[in-house]
């Protein structure tokens, strides 16, 4: 596995080389897709990682995993030009969501079971989802 090198990881690489890719003398046919352009080609590196996961290729599922983090790049990009949201608002998306799924982990919930742990996950999973537009407005 690849190490980072002091703060600089691979990540802050993947950053820039986006930002280069949809600058001033980027990539002209980067700079033309479009969220809905992009559907079919993320669909077939999704359908692509699913076959290796089935094969347990693990150099295939490596590169197919590749593949979407390139898709999830391409899509926030996208919308960070249009001022929508950009990579780190995703990743902070998804910290809250793992933290509020998680409450035996990051808060004070005791589960006896991986049957409980899925139970509370359908259950705040559900929640969520009845509160959904105000979370989605805030950002949370």
């Amino acid at each position: 596995m690849t190490k980072k090198t002091g703060n600089k990881t691979k990540f802050t690489e993947l950053k820039k080389i986006y930002d280069m890719l949809h600058g001033p003398r980027g990539c002209m046919w980067d700079k033309e897709q479009t969220h809905a352009s992009l559907l079919k080609d993320l669909q077939e590196e999704v359908d692509e990682f699913v076959e290796a996961v089935k094969q347990e290729d693990y150099p295939h599922m490596r590169e197919e995993i590749g593949d979407i983090l390139l898709h999830v790049m391409f899509q926030a990009k996208i919308a960070a030009k249009s001022k929508k949201f950009d990579i780190e608002d995703v990743i902070d998306g998804l910290i809250r969501k793992i933290k509020r799924r998680h409450p035996h982990v990051f808060g004070n919930e005791r589960v006896g079971s991986t049957r409980e742990i899925i139970a509370n996950w359908h259950r705040i999973k559900a929640q969520e989802k009845k509160s959904g537009g105000a979370k989605r407005r805030r950002g949370v």
